[in-house]
C-alpha cells in the first residue's frame, strides 16, 4: 500500500467584491489543516481570474472552454459574482449557474448552523439546540431559465414568460439525497417543501414522488409544508427541523432565512454536489458579493471557511473538516466576531484566530482519529 500523501487539486474562482478576501482566509484555514494532520492529505490550488473584470475584458464571465478547464481539478471553491455595471442575470448565469448545470451539480447543501457567542434573533436559540440542513434541488425547478421576452416593440405590452421545469427524474434523485442524509442524522426526518395548493402541476408532481420515495425509508419521518406555512416554522418551532428538502427557489429563500436567523448571512455554507462525481462539485458561500464593503477587510469569511469544511467532507477528510467547525465555534465562542455579527474583528483576525484554534483542535486529537480517512 502506497504512503504517498493524497494531493487534491482545487480550482478557486474568488469572483467578485468580497469573493477575494473570503477565499484567501478559506485557503489560508484549509492549507493550515492540511499542514496539521501531517500528511493525511494536501490540497494543490489553482486560481482562475474569471468574474465580472474578465467580462469587462472579454465580454464573458469565463472563457468558452471554462468548463473543460475545471473537469480536471477534485473540486471548485468559490467567492462571489455580482458587481455593479454588470446586470445580474449576467454575472450570475455567466458564470456560477454555468459551473451548476453544466457540471449537473444537482443536490445544494446549505447546513443551518447556530454558533456559540453568535447572538440569534431567535429567543428560542438561547435555551433550544438547533440544527438543521436545507437540501436544495439545483438544476431544475425555477430556475431552469425556460422562457422568453417578447412584443418589446409594443410600449408597455412587452410579455415575459418564465417556466418552471419539474421531471421526476430531478425530484425523485434531490429526495433520495435528502433521506439517505437523514438517516446519518440524531433526528431521521425528512420535510418536503411545497406549494402544491397553488402550482397544480409541478408540485403537485413533487408532492406524488416524495410520497413515493418516502415509501423506501419507513426509518425516516416525513412531513410536507407548505412554502409559506414552513417560513413560520422556521421561526417559530425550528426545534422540529431536521433534512428540510425544497425546489431550487424555494430552498434558496428558506435556507437564507435559516442563516440569518443563525445571526447573519455571513455565517452560511454551501455545497453543489454532483454526487455521481463525473464532474467537481462547487463549494461557495452564500452571502454574494457584498460591493459596498470590498476591499475594506472586514468581510465575514466564517461561511467561505465552512464551505471549506464542506469540501474536506467531499474529498473523504471528515476529520479535518469537523477539526475546522469545531476552531470556528471556539472563536465565536471566544468572542471574536466579524462586524455583522455584531463585533470588531476584521476578515484577517477571524483568519487567524481561526487558524490558531484549529491547531489547538488538531494537536488536542489522536492520531488515529486524524488519519481516519486516509
Amino acid at each position: 500500500m502506497s504512503d504517498r500523501v493524497p494531493t487534491f487539486r482545487i480550482a478557486t474562482i474568488p469572483g467578485d467584491g468580497v469573493g477575494r478576501e473570503v477565499v484567501d482566509a478559506g485557503r489560508a484555514v484549509l492549507d493550515e489543516a492540511a499542514r496539521l494532520t501531517g500528511g493525511a492529505f494536501a490540497l494543490d490550488w489553482q486560481e482562475l481570474p474569471w468574474g465580472s473584470a474578465y467580462y469587462g475584458e472579454t465580454g464573458r464571465m469565463m472563457p468558452e472552454d471554462g468548463l473543460e478547464v475545471l473537469k480536471g481539478f477534485d473540486a471548485v471553491y468559490f467567492g462571489a459574482v455580482g458587481w455593479p455595471g454588470v446586470p445580474d442575470h449576467v454575472s450570475l448565469w455567466g458564470l456560477r449557474l454555468a459551473i451548476c448545470q453544466g457540471f449537473d451539480q444537482w443536490a445544494n447543501v446549505r447546513p443551518v448552523r447556530f454558533h456559540p457567542g453568535v447572538t440569534s434573533p431567535l429567543r428560542k436559540a438561547d435555551d433550544t439546540e438547533l440544527d438543521w440542513v436545507v437540501v436544495r434541488e439545483n438544476s431544475e425547478g425555477e430556475y431552469a431559465g425556460l422562457g422568453g421576452r417578447n412584443l418589446s416593440a409594443r410600449t408597455g405590452g412587452e410579455v415575459a414568460v418564465q417556466s418552471s421545469l419539474f421531471t421526476e427524474v430531478g425530484c425523485e434523485r434531490i429526495m433520495r439525497f435528502a433521506f439517505d442524509l437523514a438517516r446519518t442524522r440524531t433526528t431521521k426526518k425528512v420535510t418536503s417543501v411545497t406549494k402544491s395548493n397553488a402550482q397544480q402541476y409541478g408540485m403537485v408532481l413533487w408532492d406524488d414522488v416524495f410520497r413515493r420515495v418516502a415509501g423506501d425509508y419507513p426509518d425516516v419521518e416525513t412531513e410536507s409544508v407548505l412554502v409559506d406555512a414552513m417560513a413560520a416554522r422556521f421561526v417559530l418551532s425550528p426545534e422540529n427541523l431536521s433534512v428540510v428538502v425544497a425546489s431550487n427557489l424555494n430552498a434558496d429563500i428558506l435556507s437564507d432565512l435559516g442563516s440569518a436567523l443563525a445571526g447573519s448571512l455571513g455565517l452560511a455554507a454551501s455545497a453543489n454536489l454532483n454526487p455521481e462525481r463525473r464532474y467537481p462539485s462547487m463549494f461557495e458561500p452564500v452571502h454574494g458579493s457584498a460591493p459596498d464593503i470590498a476591499g475594506t477587510g472586514v468581510a465575514n469569511p466564517i461561511g467561505a471557511i465552512l464551505s471549506g469544511a464542506l469540501m474536506l467532507d467531499h474529498l473523504g477528510q471528515p476529520a479535518a473538516a469537523e477539526a475546522v467547525r469545531t476552531a470556528v465555534d471556539a472563536v465565536t465562542a471566544s468572542g471574536t466576531l466579524p462586524r455583522d455579527l455584531g463585533g470588531t474583528a476584521t476578515t484577517a483576525d477571524v483568519t487567524a484566530a481561526t487558524v490558531a484554534a484549529l491547531g489547538e483542535t488538531l494537536s488536542s486529537s489522536r492520531p488515529e482519529e486524524v488519519h481516519a480517512a486516509r
